[in-house]
This record gives structure tokens, sequence and C-alpha cells, in this order.
């Protein structure tokens, strides 16, 4: 959500900036809006104070035992604007309030201008590309010819987008949400949460998943949805409370079941688990103060990294341009892996510092040193996609004789096997 004063006080730059995320301005009617909705409630006061004093008047007149009719009938008529008025100031702020719930938040500085992901900028890179002998093969080939990975009979139980893991792979995903959460609890400074997979409506929108984009959610009826990550519940332990300054950062990290409908990826990743309408994932998120975010942002990129750094994994950060940014993030990296399978990077995780655009949706706010309550900033990032990280584990570590090497970092949590099969 955003600040309407920073609306009133620049409406240009506010205009510019959502033009820059192809979103049409809206400042004038957001501005006409607003004053409107002052207009209403200074007249408000001005009735209350007026029906406050005729009240006064009115006791004393009858303390002289002196007919008060006519200023009972002005009472009651004062009563009858301010209920009227009272009606049109809360239409007036809910149609503020649904302009602004469905506006992207406004991004950073230095985020480059760009229309989709082929405007994002390369960061860096880290480690280098295996070199293979033989035809590399994608994941879902090398799983499926090794019998533990089955798309079939999870299609026939819960549709399309579904996998079975059986055996060596379902224990290798298991053993990487384990490694993850080891790495970021032990060594990146996170409190590991165990978090509920079934959210409310005021959860969602406190993240910005809702209004906007309930058609890519799964509801499970009476006001309750599946969590699209563990963002949303971890952000939300925040929500309604007045943090203490020296509880700050926060940094919770936690693994679950996702859930997304993929209702825009018709006809993208149709073979395998690269868009899945379950997936599990151990995500990351911080909040912090306003003047910390920034360095919280470059901190949890690092812990992110440091899994595939572990993994030996190649991949490249980039930083996402103004048009490929998530709805609520002012700036984001994405980490993209290498999948030789594919011959390209794919990501599997994003990064983002939301500033206080979900805090103020969620009323989310830390007293400061002056004693004044201030939004706090919130940060959020998957530290990884278990799923993707195993098809990266796949198809970086397959042999020619068509088995998979195990990750050295991954063995003790498999027994010390050091492959699949």
């Amino acid at each position: 959500m955003h600040d309407i004063s920073i609306i009133r006080t620049d409406p240009v730059k506010f205009d510019n900036s959502l033009i820059n995320r192809g979103v049409e301005p809206c400042s004038k009617n957001i501005i006409s809006k607003d004053v409107e909705k002052r207009k209403a409630q200074t007249l408000l006061q001005q009735l209350q104070a007026e029906r406050n004093s005729l009240s006064k008047e009115i006791n004393i007149l009858k303390s002289k035992n002196l007919d008060v009719k006519n200023q009972i009938n002005k009472v009651d008529k004062i009563k009858d604007q301010i209920i009227s008025l009272k009606e049109l100031e809360k239409i007036l702020d809910d149609e503020l309030k649904a302009i602004l719930s469905n506006l992207p938040n406004i991004p950073s500085s230095d985020v480059p201008f760009g229309k989709d992901e082929k405007d994002n900028i390369e960061l860096k890179k880290w480690g280098n590309k295996p070199q293979f002998n033989f035809k590399s093969k994608r994941h879902f080939e090398i799983g499926e010819s090794m019998g533990l990975m089955n798309f079939d009979i999870a299609s026939k139980i819960s549709g399309s987008r579904f996998v079975v893991l059986k055996g060596m792979l379902a224990k290798l995903e298991r053993a990487l949400s384990q490694f993850m959460l080891d790495q970021h609890t032990n060594k990146n400074g996170y409190t590991e949460m165990n978090v509920p997979v079934l959210v409310k409506d005021h959860s969602l929108f406190g993240t910005g998943n809702l209004p906007k984009f309930a058609e890519d959610l799964f509801t499970s009826g009476d006001d309750h949805w599946l969590i699209p990550t563990a963002e949303v519940p971890l952000t939300n332990l925040v929500r309604e409370q007045i943090l203490d300054l020296n509880s700050l950062p926060m940094r919770f990290t936690s693994y679950t079941p996702c859930f997304r409908s993929e209702a825009g990826a018709a006809g993208k990743d149709t073979r395998g688990m690269l868009r899945q309408h379950q997936f599990t994932k151990v995500e990351l998120v911080s909040i912090s103060k306003p003047e910390d975010s920034e360095k919280e942002h470059e901190r949890m990129l690092l812990s992110a990294e440091g899994i595939l750094q572990e993994l030996d994994l190649h991949y490249r950060v980039v930083t996402l341009c103004t048009g490929d940014m998530g709805f609520a993030s002012k700036k984001t990296y994405d980490i993209e892996v290498w999948l030789p399978g594919e011959n390209t990077y794919r990501e599997i995780s994003s990064c983002s510092n939301c500033g206080d655009f979900q805090s103020r949706r969620m009323n989310a706010k830390y007293k400061n040193e002056k004693n004044e309550n201030i939004f706090v900033h919130t940060l959020n990032g998957s530290g990884l996609a278990v799923g993707r990280t195993l098809i990266a584990i796949l198809e970086n570590y397959q042999t020619e004789d068509g088995n998979v090497a195990i990750p050295k970092v991954l063995q003790k949590y498999l027994n010390n096997k050091t492959f699949i099969i």
C-alpha cells in the first residue's frame, strides 16, 4: 500500500514510477478522492463539535427549566448529517483503498528500466558450467529412466502439473530441505518457524497477493487459501504489532509445501517439475528498520547464493527491471541456476526488498529511538526452491551411465551414499 502523503507531495514522480512499471498514471483520481474524503472528515468534525456544543446548551437550559425544543431539533438534524457524512467518508475511503491496493510498489531509483525479462541486468556469475563428453539429458528424462519420477501416476491422482517421487529421489528432496534449513539456521542466523499453510484473506492482502492475484491462488473455502509461499505466514507474524527496536532485524525461515494455480502459465513448462501446482520451498523473510533494509537485502541474497555454492552449482544473479518485478517488490534479485539439459539458466530464487509496502497493508510498525511508531521494512527470498534445486542436481551431476552423483554436502543426509542408484 502506498503512503498517500507521498502522492500528494509529488504526484508527477508517483505517476512516472507507475508508468515505469507499465501501469497507467492515476494520481489525479487518487488526490481528487482524497480531497473529497478530507473535506467530509473536516465537515464531520465541525458537525460533531456543533452537536457537542448544543448538547451542553441543552443541559444548561434544562437546568433552568427553559424550552429546549429548537436545540433538540437542531441536534437531530445534525445527527442525520453526521450519519450521511460517515457513510460518504467510508465510501470514499473504500474507493481509495481499492485503487491503492491494486497498484504495485514503486521501484527503487537503482532498478533498471525495462519491459520484461529481456531487460534484466546480469549482476554476476559464480562457478563453472559442467562439461560432459555425452549428450546431457533433462531432469525428467533422468528421473523417469531411473523409475523414481512418475508424472503419469500423479496425473491420475491429481491431474496435470503434479509429480510422484520415489525412493532415493524422495529422500534427496528431503535431504535438500534439511540441508537448507541447517545452513540458514546454523550459519545465516535465521530462526526456523513451523507455520500454517492455510491462511485467511487478510494475510494474503498484507503481502499483496490479494485482491489482484486471486486467480493465481488455490482457495479451500471458508475464507481460507493455500499459501503460494511461506512468505505469507512468515511476513504476517508481525502484522498489527508495534515491535521493540531491539528486536530488529527479525529473520525467519520455513520449509513448506507451496500451491500455485499457474493461471498464466498455459503451455509453459508442461513437461517435468519446473512449474508445478504443488512444490516445496525453503523461504527466507526479514523484518528490518527502513535504513537497514538495503543491507539486509544484500545479506539475504548471499544467504541464498551460499546454498548453491555449497552444492557447487553454477549460477548467475540478475537485477530485475521495472517491468519484470513482483507486485510488492521495490527491488528484486533473481538467482538463476544453470540447467545443462535445457542449456539455459532457470530461476531458483527471488530475493526482494518490499520496503514499507507490505507493512502498511499489515499495519506492522516498530518504535524508534524518538518513541515514534514507524512502519518496518519487509524482505523475502527463496532459500531455495527445493524442487528446482533437485532438478539442478539431476542435470548437473548426471553421469554417462544414467546415474546421478550426490553432492558431497548432502551425502551425510543420505547414509553417505555417493550416487542415486
